[in-house]
């Protein structure tokens, strides 16, 4: 679809609103072709004083579509509030202009950006209880009433995390980019340890060095380790051996016994063993993650998860055994040959089994992926939106609340992922992840570091080497990053 900005300069946000809404890309264009036949989007900001007209005039399947919103620039009490404002009507003009040209029923009303619980974070700050920050999303932005509530009470969980940490607190990220299999629906930097299992030993190597340089730079900083993430790929492709090998390094460079949370990502039951459950657990982490995607046997052939839902049980009990009093598990709602029904019995299941953590992620056909290189599609986003639906009143019901949510692009039906957890359990990370509240320092390949400063008014990104191959013959860039790492924290 072609794009053509008059009156502002606000590409990303309109381009975020495209993606989101209709579920296609944006070709910006300079001026609006003559006689062009194209879906098309022309977004005009006019105004003179205080107030501001936004009009979004689609073209659409041969139909044209055109919608104002009008806001009052003379509230905004700085420069970056009077953008917001601008970006506000824009995008709800488009929003309205592209509910009027589809038809179709969305949940987050105008708001496309990934995190719509900054905003309800923002107006709790300001004072807003939540019953009225609710009515706000509803009124203003045209939420779903049972979207606001996700979004102010995952908001709520981030209030009170926040006023945990100082600007000294920090989270490490690890990441194991190895996988025994690929997914069909997976994006994510991972090697398959049948194609690429040489590489864990010199991976493993330059990993170990790149813990004890930046835990050495951590400590010259004067900066503490709130929370432990080892992510990938799947961690627990490694044998018991490199696990205690990794974790091992870890406690020597890191006091983990001050941390507030340690998280591994198992992931796959078919990679879960008693014995590796021990070395985690013997290691210091507190948190795990055994991740079903879906308790539907068929379901899981189709997405190429070469494990079955016993196996899911199996890894649940034995973590269970083994101490752990904080396990998280994934489900994706969408996935390929699922439905409502099946997703609905996948989801009672898992609820049964009482985890401290369920996530339910909404599928999204991603580049990278199998799935979407071989012209493959998910449940339809009607189903979807059933499936979403109902795990909302599922999870409420049964005692779970939402403690963080996040959007991405090309989601079916523009939906959400939602960390539900009990009370007492929600992840640290994970939060402060999100909503970035804090430096996340990561460490092996395909990690972005993420620098956070000043209440986020300052955000620094660093991406460490994507490839695993690379990853090992990195120790210059590791070097170089550190600095850049040590120069953030000199401004």
């Amino acid at each position: 679809m072609k794009i053509c900005l008059i009156g502002h300069g606000h590409r990303y946000a309109i381009e975020q609103a495209i993606v989101s809404l209709l579920g296609v890309k944006a070709e910006l264009c300079d001026e609006i072709p003559p006689g062009c036949e194209d879906d098309m989007l022309i977004s005009c900001l006019s105004g003179e004083g205080g107030r501001l007209t936004a009009k979004a005039e689609l073209r659409w399947k041969g139909e044209s579509r055109v919608e104002t919103e009008y806001v009052d620039a003379d509230r905004a009490v700085s420069e970056d509030d009077r953008a917001r404002l601008e970006q506000y009507a824009l995008k709800s003009a488009v929003f309205k202009a592209v509910r009027s040209a589809t038809g179709n029923s969305y949940p987050w009303g105008s708001l496309t950006g990934m995190r719509p619980t900054k905003l309800a974070l923002r107006m709790l700050e300001e004072g807003l209880a939540p019953d009225d920050a609710e009515r706000e999303m509803v009124e203003r932005y045209q939420l779903h009433w049972d979207r606001a509530k996700l979004a102010v009470e995952a908001a709520g969980y981030g209030y009170k995390t926040k006023r945990r940490f100082t600007d000294k607190d920090i989270s490490v990220y690890i990441g194991i980019p190895f996988c025994p299999t690929r997914c069909a629906y997976c994006s994510f930097v991972s090697s398959e340890t049948g194609k690429s299992g040489h590489l864990i030993e010199p991976y493993l190597d330059r990993l170990l060095d790149e813990i004890r340089i930046k835990s050495e730079l951590i400590g010259e900083l004067g900066l503490r380790v709130s929370s432990i993430y080892i992510g990938g790929g799947t961690p627990t492709s490694l044998s018991a051996l490199q696990l205690d090998r990794l974790m091992a390094e870890v406690g020597r460079s890191i006091p983990v016994g001050s941390v507030l949370e340690y998280t591994v990502e198992a992931g796959r039951p078919d990679t879960i063993t008693p014995e590796k459950l021990k070395v985690l657990k013997d290691n210091g982490a507190g948190r795990i993650s055994i991740n079903p995607q879906s308790m539907v046997d068929e379901v899981l052939k189709r997405c190429a998860r070469p494990h079955t839902p016993g196996d899911v049980l199996r890894a649940y009990q034995d973590a269970r055994n083994a101490g752990f009093d904080c396990i998280n598990m994934d489900t994706i709602a969408g996935l390929p040959g699922d439905d409502p029904e099946g997703f609905a019995s996948t989801l009672r299941e898992l609820a049964a089994l009482g985890p401290e953590n369920i996530t339910v992620h909404t599928l999204a056909l991603k580049k990278g992926s199998d799935l979407k290189y071989k012209g493959g599609s998910g449940s339809s986003e009607a189903d979807v939106m059933s499936m979403l639906d109902f795990s909302i009143n599922l999870l409420y019901n049964t005692g779970y609340r939402p403690y963080y949510l996040y959007r991405q692009k090309y989601m079916a039906a523009s939906l959400e992922n939602t960390g539900w957890t009990v009370e007492g359990k929600e992840s640290l990370y994970n939060i402060c992840i999100m909503e970035e509240f804090q430096t996340i320092i990561s460490i092996g390949a395909g990690g972005i570091t993420k620098l956070v400063a000043d209440e986020g008014k300052r955000i620094e990104r660093i991406a460490n080497n994507k490839y695993p191959r690379e990853y090992i013959g990195s120790a210059e860039k590791i070097a170089a990053d550190c600095e850049k790492i040590r120069l953030f924290y000199k401004k």
